[in-house]
């Protein structure tokens, strides 16, 4: 019953995204105007999620034709990244899902150089004497603190894979330094924290996207699950575990009566606001990535969440034929693209029904 349900799911994801292959080729999609997406040009960090679709269509079904574009995918990306068009801590998101997806699934040199170059980038980010990796824009850009914000967990696995052990460290210090900035004593997380690039000294935590700086913004948290759940796919480290498991638990105990958290846990269903499905989907990937490293018992126990959270996205908050967004309800910020689908909900919604039918060689 239950996997009838995961392909369904995914059946109509599947329609979806192939809907919108030949709509979006060097433009992307990335929060809709009343749930429906447009091309954007490819400056933004989200222009990697429907390309990173097509990947998993292509990995869950065998049919090529999903990745039909895929060298228009590679010119546009490897252009991207020759001007340095919107260079940022994103380059994870960016450059895994598109150059480092394509060279697992099909093994193109081209590819893998591709992602190699968007490493080297992403390295270039990191300041030794805070043992972080810098958030926004470029580095020297003039202004007098720089950013490490929990975001950045979800991009390090493009260093983690990289194959060069100086990047490598430098993923697993950024983690470490994140552990105990961002991530708060009760294990609740700052959106970001103020750092002083010339000394690293590491100032106060802050929020960007959340309601308060002292709140908990909910797609933080998930990014936190999954990102330290990842972390710990490739290092071992059991800080990481420690830290993904006890994320986890805040981000459940925060869950609303329907299982869709408030885009803020500053919100509950007495004092209910605008949801955020997106931050949903990503929890539901950490939660399945934190299940392989957990005791049958427990493992059975996140399975069990994700099946209600799913049920609810699918059930509530699923949109209709005529959008070519496939969850209605994601947020981007509270007062632009709120109530919206956003690609990279529509993304990691994806990747949970793909995560749920098969044993995933994931792309992160």
């Amino acid at each position: 019953m239950l996997k009838e349900k995961w392909i369904a799911i995914l059946q109509n994801i599947l329609e979806k995204t192939e809907k919108n292959l030949d709509v979006f080729v060097s433009k992307y999609p990335h929060v809709g105007i009343k749930n429906q997406y447009c091309p954007e040009e490819n400056a933004l960090w989200t222009s990697s999620f429907l390309i990173g679709m097509a990947y998993l269509a292509y990995d869950v079904t065998g049919d090529k034709s999903y990745i039909r574009h895929r060298l228009e995918y590679l010119e546009s990306f490897e252009n991207r990244l020759q001007k340095r068009i919107g260079i940022s801590h994103d380059l994870g998101f960016l450059y895994t899902l598109t150059a480092a997806a394509d060279y697992k699934l099909t093994g193109d040199e081209r590819s893998g150089r591709l992602a190699g170059k968007a490493a080297d980038m992403l390295a270039e980010r990191y300041n030794e004497k805070g043992r972080y990796i810098q958030a926004w824009h470029e580095i020297g850009a003039g202004y007098p603190d720089a950013n490490i914000i929990i975001d950045t967990m979800m991009n390090l696995p493009l260093l983690y894979g990289s194959g060069n052990p100086a990047y490598f460290d430098m993923a697993r210090n950024h983690a470490m330094t994140a552990a105990h900035t961002l991530v708060r004593k009760d294990y609740s997380t700052f959106h970001g924290y103020l750092v002083r690039p010339e000394t690293g000294e590491m100032v106060k935590g802050v929020t960007y996207q959340g309601y308060a700086d002292n709140s908990t913004w909910a797609r933080g948290q998930a990014w936190a699950v999954y990102g330290y759940a990842l972390s710990y796919a490739y290092t071992g480290e059991q800080r990481f575990l420690q830290v993904a498991r006890e994320t986890e638990k805040v981000f459940r105990r925060n869950l609303p009566r329907d299982y869709v958290p408030y885009w803020d846990f500053h919100f509950t269903d007495e004092n209910p606001d605008i949801r955020d499905t997106s931050a949903a989907a990503v929890y539901c990937c950490g939660l399945l990535e934190l299940a392989k490293y957990a005791e049958p018992k427990e493992a059975e126990e996140y399975r069990e969440i994700v099946y209600a959270v799913m049920t609810s996205l699918q059930e509530h908050y699923t949109l209709g034929k005529s959008y070519n967004g496939i969850l209605a309800a994601g947020m981007y910020h509270r007062d632009h693209g709120a109530d919206e689908c956003v690609i990279w909900g529509d993304y990691f919604y994806m990747e949970a029904a793909v995560r749920l039918l098969k044993d995933w060689n994931m792309f992160w």
